[in-house]
């Protein structure tokens, strides 16, 4: 019960339940809910509790500060989320809003007895605002518009966008309607056109990273990897290299889905596969448009990479994303993708794997002792982690315990070595990862956990991998 409850468990009462008897579910049966609280009145509030839920109910005593964490972390007070009603001007309100609260992407979702708005802030959901179950249909209508959508089409779902300019913000919005059993649910991606604040010394490389990547894409030819899930930074990373790159003797092109950012003096291309319009044939045509760059969004499959590979052999310097696990797993990946390994070991030139991670709130984080209940099982403490800082949740990180996020990394520069491994086959790089002192990503996870940074939360799904 550190963290997170799981939503079964979280749905069992309201927050303002939670709030007004200071109670949080640890656990139930069909007969039975058992509730962590801090009441002095045990026994009033299991008479109270077990006539309200029909159930018997066990309360297990904690600590006030703690269950104060717990409550925050897992329900929102009903002062923190707002009825919106809806206007002429709701919409531009609801966008610039989103934005000023660095969210990535809104939620508008109907139900059966309620609507609400989330917005995606740092990676995860909260819930900003309830939605009078009059007014859904109107505000959904009102997005369908500005997006020039059908707005008389309510079985199938579209795609539209907007472009908003409000109170000196420009930026575009990427929109997404499907049908769901309460109504339509929209989800709008924010697409931010300023690019200033990309610059690859603020995403979280280190110092010696930094150094080896920028020697890496100052060859004049070759491809360069970005690995991770969906949503790990891959796309800002790329973007902020294109930045450093861009100079006036350069032809740089880049073929997308989407153009998140738009950079000034980038050939950038909007992905149009209903029109036949894909990696590989666009592709195909930027190498009869003498480019020196080609940044590639994503290599999907064995024709793209197909194309990546020739557009590296033919002097161009490639730029793409790929989704694995590690920086070392592309390789297999390509591999898998029918790639020869002679042709990967001289055309790659740096694999690099990377992770977003939530940075804790300086405001409220919290430091304790580590326990093991803290990490994955089996996982070993390393003997230097004797404290660790825990989320709490306040008004500056809107109750989540965390202010954005920073990129960490694991960088494989490709040599004469790593080239041998690749062509023998040989896959076990462990040994050759240390003696390198080339870090891995759960190894520079663990970096920002001693430095206070992130909590043993955050980085658990890291660590499970090191198991």
């Amino acid at each position: 019960m550190a963290g997170l409850l799981h939503t079964d468990l979280k749905q069992l009462i309201s927050a303002e339940e939670a709030y007004a008897y200071r109670i949080i579910p640890s656990s139930y049966t069909e007969e039975s809910i058992r509730f962590l609280s801090d009441t002095s009145s045990k026994e009033a509030l299991v008479q109270e509790l077990s006539i309200i839920y029909n159930k018997t109910i066990h309360i297990e005593l904690t600590a006030p500060d703690k269950l104060t964490e717990l409550l925050a972390k897992n329900y929102r007070k009903s002062s923190q989320s707002e009825t919106l009603d809806y206007n002429l001007n709701f919409l531009e309100k609801l966008l610039i809003t989103a934005k000023n609260y660095g969210s990535s992407d809104i939620h508008i979702e109907p139900y059966e007895k309620y609507s609400r708005v989330r917005f995606r802030i740092d990676g995860h959901l909260i819930e900003q605002f309830k939605v009078n179950q009059s007014q859904y249909p109107q505000i959904v209508n009102q997005v369908k518009i500005k997006a020039g959508l059908d707005i008389s089409q309510k079985r199938l779902s579209q795609d539209g966008r907007i472009a908003i300019n409000a109170e000196g913000n420009e930026f575009d919005i990427r929109v997404s309607c499907l049908p769901t059993l309460h109504g339509e649910k929209i989800v709008m991606r924010i697409l931010k056109r300023d690019t200033s604040d990309i610059n690859l010394e603020h995403l979280g490389f280190t110092e010696k990273e930094l150094q080896v990547y920028k020697e890496g894409i100052k060859n004049p030819n070759g491809i360069i990897l970005i690995s991770g899930p969906t949503g790990s930074g891959k796309t800002t990373t790329l973007y902020g290299t294109l930045k450093l790159l861009n100079e006036e003797s350069r032809n740089i092109t880049t073929i997308e889905d989407p153009i998140e950012y738009t950079l000034e003096g980038i050939n950038q291309v909007q992905l149009k596969e209903d029109i036949g319009f894909d990696f590989p044939s666009a592709l195909r045509t930027f190498l009869r448009q003498d480019p020196d760059i080609i940044m590639v969004g994503e290599i999907r499959d064995e024709k793209t990479a197909n194309m990546a590979i020739k557009a590296a052999l033919t002097g161009h310097l490639v730029f793409s994303t790929i989704h694995t696990n590690s920086a070392w797993a592309t390789i297999s990946r390509l591999i898998d993708m029918n790639i020869p390994p002679f042709l990967i070991a001289s055309t790659l030139k740096i694999s690099m794997a990377q992770r977003l991670v939530r940075k804790l709130c300086p405001e409220c984080k919290k430091e304790s002792p580590v326990s093991k209940e803290q990490f994955p099982i089996d996982f070993e403490i390393p003997k230097d982690i004797k404290h660790s800082h825990t989320a709490v949740g306040c008004q500056n990180c809107h109750f989540t315990g965390y202010s954005g996020r920073i990129a960490i990394y694991e960088i494989l520069p490709m040599n004469k070595a790593l080239e041998q491994f690749v062509q023998s086959g040989h896959y076990d790089i462990a040994p050759y990862l240390k003696e390198q002192g080339i870090p891995t990503l759960d190894e520079n996870a663990l970096r920002l956990l001693r430095s206070g940074l992130t909590s043993s939360e955050e980085i658990y799904s890291l660590l499970s991998h090191r198991i």
